[in-house]
């Protein structure tokens, strides 16, 4: 089996054909779809998902260290 070095052409006509070929209904559809993922990824990460661990420790050391050492080490209480 040879593969060609127009795959991804192949790819991109496949669904830029199938996208223009929609309805308005399932064009509006991929809208909402788009609009959802970006705000669930875009606005909800910011809000919501803060970088704590920028936050709190100033050297990628700092982190590396935190991270391991809540990976290893056990909570006292193994309610």
């Amino acid at each position: 089996m040879k593969l060609s070095f127009d795959l991804p052409k192949k790819v991109f006509q496949f669904y830029y054909e199938g996208f223009t070929t929609l309805s308005w209904w399932g064009k509006k559809m991929w809208i909402i779809i788009i609009l959802k993922l970006f705000i669930m990824f875009a606005i909800l990460k910011v809000f919501f998902f803060p970088d704590v661990l920028k936050k709190n420790f100033d050297t990628d050391k700092e982190r590396s260290e935190y991270v391991i050492d809540q990976l290893i080490n056990l909570p006292d209480n193994h309610d």
